[in-house]
């Protein structure tokens, strides 16, 4: 350090000597000027120092420009990657809020379709309630028939009164029997008093072809005992025409084998198929 500091003060002194005896020197890096042709030891050394100085000055120099341009470089980056990380920010926080809205929303749905779910359980639920009641109370009144003749079971939401074509039919006849008109009798007592129900009269064979002048076949047969049924219990016993509705089904719904007398004899029956009306539930259904 100290060295340093003497050989600029050597400088100092030997450019002021030269300047105050008007000799000519060589400018730091100047290589066309004439040296003078003698030179003391230190002088010349001081000269190399200079020269050596002046390089490492421009070497420095030019670094320092390089390091400054790349640093304006790295800010114009800089400033870049803001903007461009400034709009990513933003976009992620617009797709994160409708995101969030959807969310809302799809969460808002579900807790109303469970709600309307859960309103249509409880429809479901008193309807049931109120067919398995009228389930007991049809059983009830037609305690005094015997099981070949008759039997009520609940399925499917809905109530069958099965009764034989032996309760009701001579053979091949669609004219009811007066034991038949006992049980339709007090059948109806029981309907007459539940409104929410509809009914459905299905007449059944078996699937021993008939031919008469009366019926072309068992579809003929079915049609008119389940047609007398429904007249004799609007006619004779006071229920509701437009609650009813008959259908004669033939051979082609069969609840045994037709292989058996037995079979046969379950077959050919008349169903009675009391239902809760829907309107409730479809209401429930349709509204938004």
């Amino acid at each position: 350090m100290k060295n340093g500091i003497f050989n600029l003060l050597l400088i100092a002194g030997i450019l002021s000597a030269g300047l105050s005896s008007c000799k000519p020197h060589a400018m730091c890096g100047d290589t066309s000027a004439k040296k003078p042709t003698v030179l003391s030891k230190r002088y010349r050394k001081a000269l190399t120092e200079r020269d050596s100085l002046c390089s490492l000055s421009k070497q420095k120099i030019a670094e320092l420009a390089a390091a400054n341009q790349s640093l304006e470089g790295l800010h114009k980056e800089y400033d870049n990657l803001k903007a461009s990380s400034g709009n990513t920010v933003a976009s992620l926080s617009d797709d994160l809020k409708n995101k969030q809205y959807e969310l809302e929303k799809k969460e808002k749905d579900l807790k109303e379709k469970e709600a309307k779910l859960r309103d249509l359980q409880g429809i479901i639920n008193r309807q049931d309630s109120i067919m398995s009641a009228l389930t007991n109370t049809v059983k009830k009144a037609l305690l005094g028939f015997n099981p070949d003749e008759l039997t009520v079971y609940m399925k499917d939401g809905k109530v069958y009164v099965s009764m034989s074509d032996k309760l009701l039919f001579k053979s091949g006849s669609p004219d009811v029997e007066a034991k038949g008109k006992e049980a339709l009798k007090k059948l109806a007592e029981v309907l007459n008093k539940n409104s929410d129900v509809s009914i459905a009269i299905e007449g059944h064979t078996d699937n021993v072809p008939i031919r008469t002048a009366m019926f072309k076949d068992n579809w003929d047969l079915s049609a008119a005992r389940a047609t007398n049924v429904v007249r004799l219990l609007t006619d004779e016993y006071g229920m509701d025409a437009r609650k009813l509705t008959a259908a004669g089904k033939g051979e082609f719904s069969p609840v045994a084998d037709n292989s058996t007398a037995e079979g046969k004899a379950k077959n050919r029956r008349t169903e009675i198929v009391l239902s809760p009306k829907l309107d409730e539930l479809l209401k429930a259904i349709s509204f938004k």
